[in-house]
């Protein structure tokens, strides 16, 4: 699994390069740094880094973020959503995920680390004091980035929980494909705080999650989270499905529960593969051997390919039935789907988002936040 220490290179603001929380790089080894002024120096900087030959996820570029750290999770139209939250602390991350979306969202060269984390924290610091407090929010860190990728030297998951640890509506979660949990697992008040983990088949780990931890590595890392006395939750997405997928994943599932206590698992979601136009093309690119685009796939209300409706029905039924046969406790949701999977997966007719959030805040309050 890759972490910091494969980091080479550092791209640094001079007029930033004093600032506490970049020293915190700067502190843990040799690493080349260079330096930039301003948007201009930056993209020469980043000219300069590729024809050295560096590659995109061996390089750091730490600088200020302009736009908003906290924002409503940017969700597809047309279909339901579950009103997260997300913030933007970095864009992009170590891991070389093929299907990543950020291959073609970002469309951008270097892990981008935000420097202005004061910002940031008086931004939290504002929702918070403004949050409904009947409503329940859940926030999370992981849409543009992995949270735990290295946590260990930001530190920005132990002040969100320290920030969050006496809101009883509100439920961080640090989302992860990484090992690295040890940093936080002595934090004496944690709150609703929700380590969580994408998980996926052995093969499919394997084949497109490059650079991540394996699967039992995960695992075991959730369980190490679970006896801290943090709320677990996970991510089957994306399902990539092949010949054999059933019993991959009923194997996966049997593991998880074998080894994880499901009173802790606060929710589940499910997301079949999906794409945008334009991504399978410049996926061939970077990972001419992949083998995930070669099923039948057609554009949604969205615009997005996906499996044949009749595939993603099967998929979700099947993998909701491994999970139901060990717990009904967490809340399962589907992520990006029309409200019809919904109702034909779940039985319930949810005509827009608000409905869902509803459900999903009700099931945390009674099952999880007394």
């Amino acid at each position: 699994m890759k972490g910091i220490k494969d980091i080479r290179i550092i791209l640094i603001n001079e007029n930033e390069g004093k600032e506490e929380f970049i020293k915190k790089f700067l502190l843990l080894r040799d690493f080349k740094i260079l330096y930039y002024t301003d948007e201009n120096g930056l993209k020469n900087s980043i000219d300069i880094v590729k024809r050295e030959g560096y590659r995109s996820k061996e390089v750091l570029i730490l600088k200020n973020f302009q736009g908003r750290f906290l924002q409503p999770c940017p969700c597809s139209s047309g279909v339901i959503c579950c009103n997260y939250w997300v913030i933007n602390t970095c864009f992009n991350c170590l891991f070389n995920c093929t299907y990543c979306f950020l291959n073609s969202y970002l469309n951008s060269f270097g892990i981008v680390q935000f420097t202005n984390i004061d910002k940031f924290y008086k931004e939290i610091d504002t929702f918070l004091e403004n949050a409904d407090t009947e409503q329940i929010y859940r926030i999370g860190t992981g849409e543009f980035t992995d949270s735990l990728m290295m946590d260990e030297v930001t530190a920005i998951g132990e002040h969100l929980i320290t920030k969050t640890k006496s809101k009883k509506n509100v439920l961080i979660e640090l989302k992860s494909k990484s090992k690295n949990v040890d940093h936080l697992l002595d934090v004496k008040e944690k709150g609703n705080t929700v380590l969580s983990w994408s998980l996926n088949t052995e093969r499919n780990i394997s084949r497109y999650e490059e650079d991540t931890a394996s699967l039992t590595e995960r695992i075991q890392a959730a369980k190490k989270a679970e006896l801290a006395g943090y709320f677990l939750a996970f991510h089957f997405d994306p399902i990539i499905i092949y010949e054999g997928w059933e019993k991959d994943y009923k194997n996966l599932i049997d593991f998880l529960f074998h080894t994880i206590n499901p009173e802790r698992i606060v929710w589940i979601s499910m997301g079949c593969f999906r794409y945008s136009p334009g991504f399978k093309e410049r996926l061939r690119d970077s990972f001419p051997d992949e083998e995930m685009t070669v099923e039948e796939m057609f554009p949604g209300i969205d615009g997005k390919f996906r499996y044949l409706k009749n595939k993603r029905l099967m998929v979700y039924k099947t993998i909701k039935k491994y999970i139901n046969y060990y717990t009904y406790k967490p809340f399962i949701y589907l992520c990006m789907e029309t409200s019809d999977i919904w109702y034909t997966i779940f039985k319930t007719n949810y005509t827009s988002s608000n409905m869902l959030g509803q459900d999903f805040s009700n099931h945390l309050k009674n099952n999880f936040l007394q």
